[in-house]
C-alpha cells in the first residue's frame, strides 16, 4: 500500500489529546502534526511537527492570521488526508484541504455531549467524514455516530 500524506491538526488541550489517541490509524503513513503549542512536540515521536498561532472567534485579526498560516501549511505539505478533532486550526485546514482535493475528516470533540462544537457545526459542508462521539448528537444529515472512538 502506498503511503498517504496525512495532516493531523488540532488545538492544544482536549482536542490535541483526542487527536493523539487516534494516531494508530495513521501509523504507516507520512504524518505531519500541527497544533498551537510548541511544547507538544514530544507527543509525536519521530513524526514531523509544526505550529500555528492560537486564535479564537474573539480575536478576529489573529483568526485571519491563523487562516493564512493553515493555508500555507496545507499548500506546503499537500496532504492526501486531513484529520482534526477540533477548533479553529482544524476548521481552516479542512477548508483549504478541500480546495486542493484532500480527503477531510472531522471528529467532533468528546466533550460536546449535548451539542456540536462551533467549529464542528461549521465543517458540515467541508468534511468528507463528519463524526460525533455521542449518539444523541448524531443527525440524519450529519454528523454521524459510528461508535465511541475514545
Amino acid at each position: 500500500m502506498k503511503k498517504k500524506r496525512v495532516m493531523a491538526i488540532a488545538s492544544r488541550g482536549g482536542h490535541w489529546i483526542q487527536l493523539n489517541r487516534l494516531s494508530a490509524v495513521w501509523d504507516d503513513h507520512d504524518v505531519v502534526f500541527i497544533t498551537n503549542d510548541a511544547s507538544l512536540k514530544s507527543h509525536v515521536g519521530n513524526n514531523r511537527f509544526e505550529t500555528v498561532i492560537d486564535a479564537n472567534m474573539d480575536q478576529k485579526f489573529k483568526l485571519i492570521l491563523l487562516a493564512a498560516q493553515t493555508c500555507f501549511k496545507v499548500l506546503k505539505h499537500r496532504p492526501h488526508v486531513i484529520i482534526s478533532t477540533g477548533a479553529a486550526p482544524g476548521f481552516f485546514a479542512l477548508l483549504w484541504g478541500k480546495l486542493i482535493g484532500a480527503k477531510t475528516v472531522w471528529v467532533d470533540s468528546v466533550a460536546n455531549a449535548e451539542e456540536l462544537s462551533l467549529a464542528g457545526s461549521k465543517v458540515s459542508k467541508i468534511a468528507d467524514v463528519w463524526l460525533t462521539q455521542w449518539p444523541e448528537v448524531a443527525k440524519e444529515n450529519g454528523p454521524i455516530y459510528k461508535g465511541r472512538v475514545f
